[in-house]
């Protein structure tokens, strides 16, 4: 077990620790636009990027780190990355499949850069990173069609593949725990917990 894991316990252990809120909303307030989104590596991207909101941490890595920071200093103790629908699942809504593992790295990466900063202000109140793992488009518990009740558009293989690559990359970025996050699919949140309980 790591000294960052085993000091997370002892935190626990001693006070409530507080977690960061809604990536998402905070997104919104800054009012970005199709360009925004894209940046310059993504300018000839073929189909609209606008409300990937993961992509961020590559075309405007700035607001996802002022929003980090906002929230630290708002009093939080541990902040999520900006990794809602950052699997490749997910991602294929944006045909950035093959982004998965870079966006997941880089936003762990980010998160960490500010925990670090924070903690480094105040070494009484050390800050952690949560990384997320959210819910695919995808179930694989109940058919998504009501004709066919016996159809899934997912395998449980597919899922675990997906939420290892991202599980992979949220802990080489420098994530301290996993946070899985709002799933409305039983079988996505198993597939998850399995990538976390075999060390991805």
């Amino acid at each position: 077990m790591s000294s960052k894991v085993e000091q997370l316990r002892a935190q626990l252990n001693e006070r409530i620790l507080v977690l960061d809120g809604g990536m998402g909303t905070m997104i919104q307030s800054y009012r970005l636009n199709e360009a925004d989104f894209r940046g310059e590596r993504f300018a000839d991207w073929p189909c609209d990027l606008k409300g990937n909101n993961d992509l961020l941490v590559l075309s405007k890595p700035e607001v996802i780190a002022a929003i980090h920071n906002a929230y630290f200093e708002a009093g939080a103790d541990i902040i999520e990355t900006n990794t809602f629908n950052s699997t490749t699942i997910a991602m294929a809504d944006y045909q950035m499949e093959s982004l998965s593992a870079e966006i997941n790295f880089a936003a762990a990466k980010l998160a960490r850069a500010c925990a670090d900063e924070w903690t480094a202000r105040t070494p009484e109140k050390p800050r952690y990173v949560a990384g997320v793992l959210g819910p695919t488009n995808r179930t694989a518990s109940i058919s998504p069609d009501v004709n066919d009740p016996a159809f899934r558009n997912i395998t449980f293989d597919g899922l675990v593949a997906a939420y290892r690559e991202s599980t992979k990359a949220l802990v080489e970025g420098g994530a301290d725990l996993i946070l899985i996050e709002t799933v409305f699919d039983t079988l996505n949140a198993k597939a998850a917990v399995f990538c976390g309980e075999n060390g991805v």
